[in-house]
C-alpha cells in the first residue's frame, strides 16, 4: 500500500402598488439593494476604488489557497525529490488512469496522432477498441497536453508540474467564485473575504485536492461555483438587458465547463433543476428566468453530448427528462398560480405528480430506445442504500461498503463548528428559511381577489438570488448528509451562506430594530466590525496551526509498488495484458503503459461485468474456472494483492472477498452469521491456494514476481484439458 513517512531532517424597475397595512415586506425584501454593488452599476471613483480593493482581496485569498494546497502536496510526498515512477504512483486509483492520458498525449508524435489513439484505444480494455473521449471526461487532459506542447515552457517546467499546478490554480478560481457569490448576496466584499477564509480553514471538509489531484470533481467544482455566482448575479433585480445577456452566456459557459469535466454532471444538475423547479412553484422566479435557467442546463449538456461523440448516457439522463417534463406540464397549466391558498396547494401537488410521472415515462422511453444501461449501478446503489434493492448486488456493495458513500459523520459538524462556521450558517438558515416561507405563503394568499397591479409574487417580497442560494445549500446539504462524498459540493457553499448571514443587512436590521437602536451608521458599523472580529479571531487561533501544518515534512514511501512497476517495465513485453484490482491497474497503465483488463472508470455495464469476473481471483473458485476467466479477457499476467486477499480494513460483509462470496452464493469467511441460503464453497480461496504451488495451480499459472505486497503470476496459454475442466471453463466464460 502507498504510504508516507516522516522525512528525515432583468427586470426593469416596476411601479409598485401602495403598501397595505397587513402586507409588510419580509426581512429580505428585494428593494434592499446592496450598498456595494459598484461592480455592476456604480461607476463613481470611490465605488471603483472600493471594488478594486475587494477584487484584489479575492485574488489574494485565491492565491493563498492555491499555494497552501500545493505546499501540503509537496511536503507530504517530497514531490520534487522523488523518482518519476514514485511521482506517478502517487496519483492514486482513478487519478492515475486520468493522468495517463495526459502523458499519452504528450508522448504521441503529434496532436492528431494522440487524438486518434484516444478515440481508437485498445490499451485500456483488452480485446476491445473504445473511444476514450466518448466514454470518459478527459478533455481537460487533452487541452492541457496541447497547451503544454505549444507553450515555450518545456525547458523549465516538467509536464507533471504543469498538470498539478493547473489543478491547484483551479482552487484559486474556486475561492474567488465563492468570494464573488458572498459579495453579490451581501453587498460587502468583507463577506467574500470571510467566505474565503472559512473555505481555507476547513480544507479537510471543503476539498481533497492535495492528495487526489486528478479526480474529476477537482476540475469541475470550481466551474460549478462560478456557475452559481453567475446565476446569483442573473437573479439580482434591476439588471440591464445587456447585463442579463452577459450573465446568460456566463451561465452557459460555466455549465458547459462543469459538465465536460465530470461524469456525474447529470446528477448534480438534477439537484439544481429541482431547486429551480421549487423556486418556480413557490413563485420566486419569473417564467422567463425559469425557462432561461432550464435551457442553459440543457444547452450545456447537449454541447457536451456532441463533444463526447453523442454519448447516450447524457441523452438518457434524468435531468433532461425532468426539464422536458417540467416545461411541458407548466405549459399545459397556465393557471397554476391562481386560486385560493388551498386551491394553489392542491394544484402544486397535482403539478408535481404530473411532472414526476412524465419524467419517469420520458426517461424510461429514452433508455429503452437508446438501450442505455451504463448508469444502472448508480440506481442500484441508491436502492440498496435505502433498503429498496438487492443487498447482495456486487456493484452496489462496492459503493455501500466505502466510507465515502456512507452517511455524513458527525465529527464533520464538530470540525465546522470549531472554525465558527456552523453556528452562523445554522442561524442564517433559520432566519432566511423563515423569511422565505413567509414570503411564499404571503404571495399565495394575495394571489386571489386582486387586480394584476395589486398582485405581488414572492420574488417581490424575497430576493430571488437569496432564495436560490438558500435552496441550493439546503438541497446539496441533504445530498451531503446522505452521501459523504457529496459534502465537498455543500461545504464550500456553506461558507458563502454563513458569510452572507454575518455580513448581510437583513439579520442585523432585524436585531437592531428589536433593540430599538437601528440606524444606518450603526448598521454599517456592525456589518463591518463583526466580520473583522471573526477574521481576527480565526487568524489568531488558526494561523499557528496552519504554519505548523505546512512545516510538517514527510516523504513518499512505497518500495513494494515501485519494485512491481520497475519489474513490469523491464521484464514483461510491451503489449502484455495485466489483470488485477481496478486501483492497481490504473497505476500500471500510467507507470508502464501495459494493456489492462479492467480499470476504475465504472460507467460502463460491460466493464462492470468484466471487473466482477476478474475479481474472482479473490473468490472461492477452482483454478480451472479462474484460468478460463482470465484467458477469456486476454490476460497474460494477474497481480494478486495481499491487502485484498487478507483484507482487514473493512468489516465482515464488506471485504471484497465477502462481496464476491455473497454474489456467488457462498458462505463468508470468519466468525459471524450467514444467510441460510448460502452454501459452502467446494474450492478454497484462489488467492490463498495458488501460493501453495499445488499441481492444479502450477499447471495453469507460473509465479514470475513476488514481494511482501504483490504476487504476479503468468497465465499459461496451453495446457492439457480434461472433460471436466472444459465443462467448468464453459460455465465460467458464460
Amino acid at each position: 500500500m502507498t504510504s508516507v513517512r516522516q522525512r528525515k531532517g432583468s427586470r426593469g424597475k416596476e411601479s409598485q402598488p401602495p403598501a397595505e397595512p397587513h402586507a409588510q415586506p419580509t426581512i429580505c425584501c428585494s428593494d434592499h439593494q446592496p450598498e456595494s454593488s459598484s461592480f455592476l452599476g456604480d461607476w463613481s471613483w470611490k465605488a471603483i476604488v472600493w471594488a478594486a480593493l475587494g477584487l484584489s482581496v479575492s485574488v489574494g485569498l485565491g492565491l493563498l489557497c492555491c499555494i497552501y494546497v500545493a505546499t501540503l502536496h509537496e511536503n507530504d510526498l517530497w514531490f520534487s525529490n522523488i523518482k518519476e515512477v514514485e511521482r506517478e504512483i502517487s496519483f492514486r486509483t482513478e487519478c492515475g488512469l486520468y493522468y495517463s492520458y495526459f502523458k499519452q498525449m504528450l508522448q504521441a508524435p503529434s496532436v492528431q496522432q494522440g487524438l486518434f489513439e484516444l478515440t481508437n484505444d485498445n490499451l485500456t480494455e483488452s480485446k476491445r477498441t473504445i473511444n476514450l473521449l466518448q466514454r470518459m471526461n478527459i478533455y481537460q487532459e487533452v487541452f492541457l497536453s496541447v497547451l503544454y506542447r505549444f507553450l515555450p515552457i518545456q525547458s523549465y517546467l516538467e509536464p507533471v508540474y504543469f498538470y498539478i499546478y493547473t489543478v491547484f490554480s483551479l482552487q484559486a478560481v474556486y475561492v474567488i467564485a465563492l468570494y464573488l457569490t458572498a459579495w453579490l448576496l451581501s453587498g460587502s466584499w468583507l463577506a467574500g473575504a470571510l467566505a474565503g477564509v472559512w473555505y481555507i480553514l476547513n480544507r479537510v471538509d471543503t476539498t481533497r485536492v492535495e492528495f487526489t489531484i486528478s479526480l474529476r470533481e477537482n476540475w469541475s467544482l470550481p466551474f460549478l461555483a462560478l456557475q452559481v455566482a453567475a446565476i446569483t448575479c442573473y437573479l439580482r433585480p434591476h439588471l440591464s438587458a445587456l447585463q442579463q445577456k452577459v450573465m446568460v452566456w456566463l451561465m452557459y459557459v460555466t455549465t458547459f465547463s462543469f459538465c465536460l469535466t465530470w461524469q456525474f454532471n447529470q446528477f448534480i444538475l438534477l439537484v439544481q433543476a429541482l431547486v429551480i423547479y421549487t423556486l418556480d412553484c413557490l413563485d420566486f422566479l419569473t417564467t422567463t428566468q425559469v425557462t432561461t435557467l432550464y435551457l442553459t442546463q440543457v444547452s450545456g449538456l447537449l454541447s457536451v453530448w456532441l463533444l463526447q461523440f453523442c454519448n447516450s448516457m447524457l441523452l438518457g439522463s434524468l435531468v433532461l427528462s425532468f426539464i422536458m417534463a417540467a416545461l411541458f406540464v407548466r405549459r399545459c397549466q397556465p393557471a397554476l398560480k391562481t386560486g385560493s391558498l388551498l386551491v394553489r396547494l392542491a394544484k402544486l401537488l397535482l403539478h408535481t405528480a404530473l411532472v414526476l410521472l412524465l419524467t419517469s415515462i420520458i426517461n424510461y422511453l429514452a433508455k429503452t430506445i437508446l438501450q442505455l444501461r451504463s448508469d444502472e449501478h448508480i440506481y442500484k446503489f441508491i436502492k440498496s442504500k435505502f433498503g429498496l434493492g438487492l443487498t447482495r448486488d456486487f456493484d452496489a456493495g462496492l459503493y455501500l461498503c466505502e466510507e465515502a458513500f456512507g452517511l455524513l459523520p458527525l465529527d464533520t459538524l464538530e470540525r465546522l463548528a470549531g472554525t465558527l462556521l456552523l453556528h452562523p450558517y445554522g442561524l442564517a438558515l433559520l432566519l432566511l428559511g423563515g423569511a422565505m416561507a413567509a414570503a411564499a405563503l404571503h404571495s399565495m394568499k394575495r394571489s386571489t381577489g386582486r387586480s394584476p397591479e395589486q398582485k405581488r409574487g414572492a420574488q417581490e417580497l424575497f430576493r430571488p438570488d437569496v432564495a436560490y442560494n438558500l435552496l441550493h445549500t439546503l438541497f446539496y446539504g441533504l445530498l451531503a448528509f446522505s452521501t459523504m462524498r457529496m459534502k465537498y459540493i455543500w461545504t464550500g457553499h456553506m461558507c458563502v451562506v454563513a458569510a452572507y448571514g454575518v455580513c448581510g443587512k437583513e439579520a442585523w436590521t432585524l436585531l437592531l430594530g428589536t433593540l430599538r437602536c437601528n440606524s444606518k451608521i450603526l448598521l454599517r458599523l456592525v456589518r463591518c466590525a463583526v466580520p473583522l472580529v471573526i477574521i481576527s479571531y480565526l487568524y489568531y487561533k488558526f494561523w499557528p496551526v496552519l504554519m505548523e501544518e505546512v512545516s510538517e515534512l514527510r516523504e513518499f514511501y512505497d518500495p513494494d509498488t515501485v519494485e512491481l512497476m520497475t519489474w513490469i517495465s523491464t521484464k514483461t513485453p510491451q503489449h502484455a495484458v495485466f489483470a488485477g484490482s481496478m486501483q492497481l491497474l490504473a497505476g500500471i497503465k500510467l507507470c508502464t503503459g501495459r494493456v489492462l483488463t479492467n480499470h476504475p472508470h465504472y460507467e460502463d455495464k460491460d466493464l462492470r461485468e468484466r471487473t466482477q469476473q476478474v475479481y474472482q481471483v479473490y473468490a472461492q473458485r477452482s483454478p480451472e474456472e479462474v484460468h478460463a476467466i482470465l484467458r477469456a479477457v486476454g490476460a497474460d499476467y494477474v497481480v494478486l494483492e495481499n491487502s485484498i486477499c487478507y483484507e482487514r480494513r473493512h468489516r465482515r460483509g464488506c471485504r471484497l472477498r465477502d462481496l464476491l462470496d455473497l454474489a456467488n452464493g457462498h458462505i463468508m469467511d470468519g466468525e459471524g452469521d450467514n444467510d441460510p441460503d448460502l452454501v459452502s464453497a467446494t474450492h478454497p480461496r484462489f488467492c490463498e491456494a495458488i501460493k501453495s504451488d499445488a499441481q492444479a495451480y502450477a499447471a495453469l499459472f507460473t509465479r514470475t514476481f513476488q514481494n511482501k505486497t504483490f504476487h504476479v503470476y503468468r497465465v499459461k496459454k496451453k495446457r492439457k484439458k480434461s472433460g471436466k475442466s472444459l465443462k467448468s471453463e464453459g460455465s465460467a466464460s458464460r
